[in-house]
């Protein structure tokens, strides 16, 4: 099996060189320092892989051997890092190989399976409680990572480039060290994502130079910025200690936006894989995500179409009885949910099966509901129009109503002017849609001050910001800059998480929650209880939390995580992702994440009174 797996793996380093042979290029001054760069790297990773298998071999129930093992792993992972931005960009497929997360991928809608493998499951298999039980999976695991890196060199057969591809590389991994590795996402247990941001950001400074020696426009200024960011990630404090905040406000955030400066400076902006937005200053700017990347009808949201939109958002005749409209349970002053732990069904005979989640900076995400079975707002909103316990709308009368208010068919027209003048529900639909993905405020106290406002956080808030991007691990799930399950650095993927989530919330004793989440849209296992990761922004005031609404305040969603989710709690679960691990969190700790949390509450000032035409 082993075999198979490695010849599929060179067969795959030899397509992906192949492919790249015929790349369009334009002449270079810096891709030939980076291949002799990753190559150099690449030999230091093979050799530092080797030594890792030589390692994994020995562990046994000895407790030292199992150090020398994790020992081995980080140094690993911190060769990885060196050439991280290179082999991500050019040849994603095979970088998977070595740093895919430690659970099962499943790349739809062909629903194959990517099985967890590389350095991140043998981190996982290296802090078992019996980690010798796992040999002979860690053995396969260290042999596949040691032979594939041993090949990484073939890659380079025929490789063409250019500078443009070369920076927008360099430019993702920026993303990754701010969302991803300072937070620990690639290594919880190790903690060892300060460390390789470091490493990443110096193979970053390698690359920069042959801009800085032909003196490209603002290439001394990023310079200044990394030199800044490594010295300071050398800071000799722990991972659980670091200050993320002062390294993003001081050293990353201007690195980001001097970097771009240079880009475009030097005419090589390029964009090709991503949700990023180029034009934005940096990754906490409001416009650093592209919202037209998350509508797959790339819709332009002029002001007739958001303002129909926003006043469908009220229109009762959308619903069978006439008694509901959107904004019955998602109400702006509540910000745009409605503080209930389930809302009421539309005839007011029971409860809907699940929690009314806020829409603000739902726009953001490639996927609606908990369970992800809306592939667009537009998707969503006509599922919850016809829906017989949410509106219950038959589309002929409703359209009907509307169309006997004058008002609306002028409305419509003013919105879709090269469209007929029909009244329909796919029209309805792609308004609601457009209003929503403007739910976007971006004025938190966290915003204001990540734009520059020292004052707008207190000393606790940002204590907690650090907290939660570093020793309590929400920041590897709920990713920056949405704090929601929008993976970086491409932004291109919507997570599905299975945290164990339970019936009752931490503080009593807990009942299996039988809510099969995303399974009963995929009935794969893997899927069983999965429910998309939603927005910590404006978690402070949109309350109760989970799927199922259960857990009453922030503090209680803490001490769940604190334990380690469901399993934490005794109640096992087939397939939870969330790390069972206690975070060994303290009270003063807790009191700062729910500080942090507080200052991502947007002000709802700017939120206008609704009037429905009638």
């Amino acid at each position: 099996m082993r075999n198979l797996v490695k010849f599929f793996i060179v067969i795959g380093f030899l397509v992906a060189s192949l492919a790249l042979t015929t790349a369009p290029s334009t002449p270079s001054m810096a891709v030939d320092r980076a291949v002799f760069h990753f190559r150099l790297q690449a030999d230091s990773f093979a050799t530092a892989a080797g030594d890792l298998y030589q390692k994994v071999l020995l562990v046994n129930e000895d407790s030292n051997s199992v150090i020398a093992a994790r020992k081995a792993l980080v140094q690993c992972r911190l060769y990885y890092k060196r050439i991280e931005y290179f082999l991500a960009y050019f040849f994603f497929s095979e970088s998977t190989v070595y740093n895919a997360p430690p659970k099962y991928e499943i790349e739809e809608p062909y629903m194959e399976y990517q099985h967890p493998a590389g350095l991140q499951v043998i981190e996982a298999l290296l802090y078992e409680d019996s980690v010798w039980l796992h040999r002979k999976e860690l053995n396969e695991q260290a042999e596949l990572v040691s032979s594939s890196a041993s090949a990484l060199s073939s890659l380079l057969y025929g490789f063409k480039a250019s500078d443009a591809q070369l920076l927008e590389s360099m430019r993702l991994e920026l993303v990754r060290v701010i969302a991803l590795h300072i937070s620990g996402y690639d290594a919880p247990l190790l903690k060892s994502g300060v460390a390789e941001a470091a490493e990443a950001l110096t193979a970053f400074e390698h690359n920069l130079l042959p801009f800085t020696e032909n003196k490209v426009p603002y290439s001394d200024s990023v310079a200044y910025y990394v030199k800044g960011a490594i010295r300071y990630l050398h800071t000799p404090v722990d991972f659980d200690s670091f200050n993320r905040l002062y390294l993003l406000r001081c050293y990353l955030l201007p690195l980001q936006r001097c970097l771009g400066v240079m880009i475009a400076a030097s005419g090589n902006n390029m964009h090709s894989i991503s949700a990023l937005s180029y034009k934005a200053s940096h990754l906490f700017s409001a416009d650093a995500l592209d919202i037209t990347a998350f509508d797959s009808n790339k819709v332009v949201m002029d002001s007739a179409l958001v303002s129909l939109g926003r006043q469908l958002f009220a229109e009762n005749a959308l619903s069978g009885n006439q008694q509901r409209s959107c904004i019955s349970c998602h109400k702006p002053d509540a910000y745009f949910a409605d503080g209930l732990a389930r809302s009421q069904t539309v005839d007011g005979r029971g409860e809907l099966p699940r929690n009314t989640p806020t829409l603000l900076y739902s726009g953001y995400q490639h996927a609606q509901f908990w369970d992800g079975r809306a592939s667009s707002l537009e998707k969503q909103v006509r599922a919850v129009m016809l829906s017989k316990a949410e509106m219950n709308a038959d589309t002929l009368v409703a359209m009907q109503r509307l169309q006997k208010k004058g008002v609306w068919q002028k409305s419509f027209k003013k919105a879709f002017p090269a469209e007929s003048g029909d009244i329909t529900m796919d029209k309805a639909a792609r308004a609601i849609a457009a209003y929503v993905r403007t739910l976007a405020p971006f004025n938190s106290p966290f915003d204001r001050y990540i734009q520059g406002d020292t004052t707008a956080l207190t000393a606790n808030q940002q204590w907690g910001f650090n907290l939660f991007m570093g020793k309590a691990q929400c920041g590897s799930c709920h990713f920056a800059p949405l704090f929601n399950g929008l993976t970086p650095p491409l932004y291109q993927l919507t997570e599905f998480e299975v945290l164990g989530t339970t019936a009752t919330d931490a503080a009593t004793a807990a009942i299996a929650d039988t809510d099969n989440g995303r399974y009963d849209v995929f009935p794969i296992s893997f899927y069983k209880q999965a429910f998309k990761t939603p927005t910590v922004r404006n978690a402070a005031v949109t309350g109760p939390y989970m799927h199922n609404g259960r857990f009453p305040t922030l503090e209680s969603v803490i001490e769940f995580y604190d334990k380690g989710g469901g399993e934490g709690l005794g109640v096992p679960t087939e397939t939870q992702t969330l790390a069972t691990t206690p975070l060994h969190l303290t009270d003063a700790e807790k009191k700062a994440l729910v500080a942090f949390m507080e200052a991502l509450t947007d002000s709802n000032k700017t939120i206008p009174a609704y009037k429905t035409p009638r």
